[in-house]
C-alpha cells in the first residue's frame, strides 16, 4: 500500500536545508491552512477573474507548471479556486522549483472533482460537490502532511513507534489518547478522526453509484466469521495509492455493518507509508503492519539486520493479533501494484508470491484459531494511476481521476493441503482474483484493461 507523495519534493528541500530556513516548514504550514479557510466569496471572485483571460492564463500556468491545458474543461469556479490555492501555496515555497509537483496533484484533484460535479455526482449528504470543498479538503491534507509528516509543529513529526499501528479516529473511548505525549503532538487535532478524514478526501473523486461491489454473500460472512472471533485474510491485488479509501467506500456502499468492517482491517504495507509526508496523515489514521520488502532490504546491506528485526518483530506482533482471533488482514501477495502494459494498455494483475501466501497461511495455523483466506480482486488503477514502471525511492508524480471502482469478493479457499501441494492454495487464489477483476472490468465498461492470456 503506497500513498500519494506529490509533496515529497518538499520534504527533502526541508530536510536538506540548513538552519536558515528553519522558518520555512511552519510557514508554508500557515498558508497551507489560509487555503482551506477560503470561503465561498474568495473563490467566485477568483474564478471571475479568472474567466476574464481563460485561455491565456490557464495556458501560462499549464506550461509553468508541466501541466496539461485544461482550460477547454475546468469550470471557472474550480480554475479560480485551484490557481488560487497553487498561487498562495507558491508564494510560500523555499524553492520555485517546489511547486511543478505539487502544482500537478492540485490541479489533478481540482479536475477530479469539477469533473464529479459536472457529472452530478452528489455528497452523502446530498449536497453538491464544489470548489470550496475541493480547496477544504486540499488544503486539510496538505496541512496535515506538513504538520504530521514535516514536522511543522513544535513536536515536529508523527513517529510511528511500532511495527503495528492502530488507527488514530479521535479521543473518545480510546485510552492512547491518555497519554500526554500524544495529546501534546495531536494539538487542536486530538479528537480528528484521520480514518474519516482520509476517505473524505478521495470520495468525491469516485463515481459510488457506478462502482460494484461482487460477492456481496462472501463479504457478509466474512463479517460473521470474524465477529465469531475467526481471522480472516484478503489476498488482493493492488492497484492504486488509494486502495485503503477504495475498500472503505465500497464496504460502506454494502451496509453500515460492513463499512464498520472497513475500519477494523489491518493493512500490510511498506516502511513508506509512514515515513512520506503525505503518506503519513492518511496512514496514521489506518491499522497498519508495516513490513520492510525484500528489495528494500537488500538496498542496503548495512541496515539489513536492523530490517530483518523489524519485520520479525512485525510478524511477532501479526501472530499475537491472530492469536486474540476476530483479526481482519488486507494484504497484496505481489508486492506491489499493478501496472499497465505500455505497448497494449492492458492492465494484468501482479503475480501472487509463493512465499508470501505460505507466510500468511502459516500464521493462521500458528494462531491456534480458525483462518479463513478470500481473495479480493480490485478494480481502482484509474483513480490514482500509478507509474508505468517501478521506480526507485519516492516522490514519483501522481494523478488523481473521477472514476467508478469495483471489488470483488471471491470465494473462500480452503486452508488445506502440506507443504507439497502449497503452490495449489497459491494458484487457485490468484486465479479467483484474476477471475473476480475481470468481471469487474467487463461490468464497469472498461474491457480495455482485460489482460490478454
Amino acid at each position: 500500500m503506497k500513498f500519494s507523495t506529490a509533496i515529497l519534493s518538499v520534504a527533502l528541500a526541508l530536510s536538506a536545508s540548513s538552519t536558515t530556513h528553519a522558518f520555512t516548514s511552519s510557514t508554508i504550514n500557515n498558508s497551507v491552512r489560509r487555503i482551506s479557510s477560503l470561503g465561498a466569496a474568495e473563490i467566485k471572485e477568483a474564478s471571475t477573474s479568472s474567466s476574464k483571460d481563460t485561455t491565456s492564463t490557464t495556458a501560462a500556468n499549464a506550461a509553468t507548471n508541466g501541466l496539461n491545458d485544461t482550460s477547454s474543461t475546468l469550470s471557472p469556479e474550480f480554475e479560480g479556486a485551484r490557481d488560487m490555492a497553487i498561487a498562495k501555496l507558491s508564494a510560500s515555497l523555499p524553492n520555485p522549483a517546489l511547486e511543478k509537483p505539487l502544482a500537478h496533484f492540485m490541479s489533478e484533484y481540482f479536475a477530479a472533482l469539477d469533473t464529479a460535479a459536472k457529472a452530478g455526482n452528489k455528497n452523502d449528504d446530498g449536497s453538491d460537490i464544489t470548489a470550496e470543498q475541493a480547496m477544504k479538503e486540499m488544503g486539510r491534507t496538505l496541512q496535515y502532511g506538513m504538520k504530521y509528516g514535516l514536522g511543522a509543529s513544535p513536536k515536529g513529526k508523527f513517529i510511528f513507534e511500532d511495527v503495528r499501528h492502530m488507527a488514530l479516529r479521535g479521543s473518545k473511548d480510546d485510552t492512547r489518547y491518555e497519554n500526554e505525549s500524544l495529546q501534546e503532538m495531536l494539538g487542536d487535532d486530538v479528537n480528528v478522526d484521520f480514518y474519516a478524514a482520509g476517505c473524505d478526501f478521495f470520495r468525491p473523486a469516485i463515481d459510488i453509484e457506478k462502482s460494484l461491489v461482487l460477492g456481496e454473500d462472501n463479504l457478509k460472512q466474512a463479517k460473521a466469521q470474524l465477529d465469531a472471533g475467526e481471522n480472516v485474510v484478503f489476498f488482493a491485488n493492488h492497484q492504486s495509492e488509494a486502495d485503503p479509501q477504495v475498500v472503505s467506500c465500497l464496504f460502506e456502499k454494502v451496509s453500515d455493518e460492513v463499512g464498520e468492517l472497513a475500519g477494523q482491517i489491518t493493512y500490510v504495507a511498506g516502511h513508506k507509508v509512514t515515513t512520506d509526508p503525505l503518506a503519513v496523515p492518511f496512514s496514521m489514521g489506518r491499522n497498519l503492519l508495516c513490513i520492510h520488502s525484500k528489495k528494500h532490504i537488500d538496498a542496503d546491506p548495512e541496515t539489513k539486520p536492523a530490517k530483518s528485526k523489524q519485520n520479525m518483530a512485525a510478524m511477532s506482533s501479526m501472530l499475537q493479533g491472530m492469536k486474540t482471533g476476530g483479526m481482519a488482514i488486507w494484504v497484496a501477495p505481489s508486492g506491489g501494484r499493478d501496472r499497465r502494459d505500455v505497448e497494449t494498455g492492458k492492465i494484468p494483475i501482479a503475480p501472487f508470491d509463493q512465499k508470501t501466501v505460505d507466510m500468511f497461511r502459516l500464521m493462521g495455523n500458528k494462531s491456534k484459531k480458525p483462518t479463513h483466506f478470500y481473495p479480493m480482486s480490485m478494480v481502482s488503477y484509474d483513480l490514482c494511476p500509478p507509474p508505468d514502471f517501478v521506480e526507485a525511492g519516492v516522490g514519483e508524480q501522481r494523478n488523481v481521476r473521477y472514476t467508478p471502482i469495483g471489488i470483488a469478493i471471491m470465494d473462500e479457499v480452503p486452508n488445506v493441503g502440506g507443504a507439497e501441494k502449497r503452490h495449489l492454495f497459491t494458484e487457485r487464489a490468484e486465479e479467483e482474483c484474476i477471475d473476480g477483476y475481470v468481471k469487474l472490468l467487463n461490468e464497469l465498461d472498461m474491457e480495455r484493461y482485460v489482460p490478454t492470456n
